[in-house]
């Protein structure tokens, strides 16, 4: 027995060994099916499974805008002429990438049109804002501005300026014509017109207030210097004493000069115009009436246009006389606290000399211009006394 037991130990052992040597082939053998890229096929799969996470690029589109680029926003013309018409141009681009609209365009005044071709710019599109700067009269420098409002969120309004300084270029000599009523011609002397920029120029028109002077020239004749001898017509000028001599030329930068004209009245009015305050007054008004040019005159009449104003007396003084007036206005019915009035004299002479009359007064008038008042008396001054003729107020 023992014999058998020995082989059949050694059958099972040989079978046993014979299997585990089968496992570890088939362990080392390579699986079938299964490629040798497999753990790399792995690792991309699990990647390509993970939710993504969006960027702000894929979750937000760009922003679209408008944007307004001028090349400058400034424009001097330097020296200019008065009354001259003067073009410049302001350009500008729409930087952004969505359309530009322009606006109002607002201006400073009546001086500087505009013209624009649209008003609406496509992204890298450029304009022209085309301003024609009409120069005033008066010397000396001057700003203009307009503003330009668009869609441009960041620059809603840009402001332009329009600058130059205002130079005559054609002189003129008396800038005032100093007229007198008793002289040949009115003594008016030459007038005199120099190119300063000595560049020729014609004489198109000679206009003068009341057509009371005028002149010869020759509208085709062309230098840098005129010399004009004016004619006064004096009745006219009588009747006018002051105005303008309005000289039209051809010069570029020169198309006006105006000469200014003044006249030495006849009669001096002292005071030119008569002021009272309160209802009425106890000492009467004093007013002179003179002669410039030292002639004796006489007067005819008086009269006022409602009636308040009396003449009390007329005096002759030198050169002229001296009137005492009494003016008394009605009493005010309303809330008015002025009485207004002209008075009138008359020349035998046949001239009309007009004197305006203004009167300040309260609806409540004290019983005489120097009444004492204890209404509103003062505790440390005491009662006043109110001189409604001269506006004074004194302690008593």
């Amino acid at each position: 027995m023992k014999p058998n037991r020995l082989i059949l130990t050694i059958l099972i052992m040989t079978c046993c060994l014979l299997l585990q040597a089968g496992c570890e082939e088939e362990a080392m053998a390579p699986r079938q099916g299964l490629s040798s890229d497999w753990f790399q096929q792995f690792n991309q799969l699990q990647q390509s499974s993970k939710p993504t996470v969006p960027t702000r690029s894929t979750t937000r589109n760009k922003r679209t805008a408008p944007k307004i680029e001028f090349e400058k926003v400034v424009h001097n013309f330097g020296n200019v002429g008065p009354g001259t018409s003067n073009l410049c141009e302001f350009k500008f681009t729409n930087a952004g990438n969505s359309t530009l609209k322009i606006g109002e365009i607002t201006k400073t005044c009546g001086c500087t049109p505009f013209s624009l071709a649209k008003k609406e710019y496509a992204p890298g599109e450029s304009g022209t804002l085309k301003v024609n700067y009409f120069s005033e009269q008066l010397r000396g420098q001057t700003t203009k501005h307009l503003v330009i409002h668009s869609n441009d969120r960041a620059k809603p309004e840009v402001t332009l300026a329009v600058k130059a300084d205002i130079k005559m270029q054609v002189d003129h000599e008396p800038k005032t014509l100093n007229l007198l009523l008793k002289q040949e011609n009115a003594n008016c002397p030459q007038l005199t017109l120099t190119s300063i920029d000595n560049q020729p120029f014609s004489i198109k028109s000679f206009k003068s207030t009341a057509n009371c002077i005028t002149a010869d020239y020759d509208p085709s004749e062309k230098a840098t210097k005129f010399v004009l001898q004016p004619k006064v017509d004096m009745e006219l000028l009588e009747k006018t004493l002051n105005g303008r001599i309005e000289i039209g030329l051809t010069h570029p930068e020169c198309k006006t000069i105006s000469v200014g004209i003044s006249t030495l009245p006849k009669f001096k009015i002292v005071p030119r115009s008569i002021i009272v305050r309160g209802m009425a007054t106890q000492e009467p008004i004093k007013l002179r009436i003179l002669n410039n040019y030292d002639e004796d005159f006489e007067l005819e009449s008086f009269s006022s246009s409602k009636g308040a104003v009396k003449v009390l007396s007329n005096t002759i003084v030198r050169n002229g006389y001296e009137l005492e007036l009494e003016i008394t206005p009605p009493a005010s019915k309303n809330t008015k606290r002025i009485f207004t009035e002209k008075f009138f004299v008359k020349t035998k002479e046949g001239q009309q000399l007009e004197i305006p009359c203004n009167v300040f007064y309260s609806k409540t008038a004290p019983a005489s211009l120097t009444t004492k008042t204890n209404d509103k008396e003062c505790k440390t001054c005491g009662p006043k006394l109110f001189d409604f003729t001269k506006g004074t107020v004194t302690g008593l």
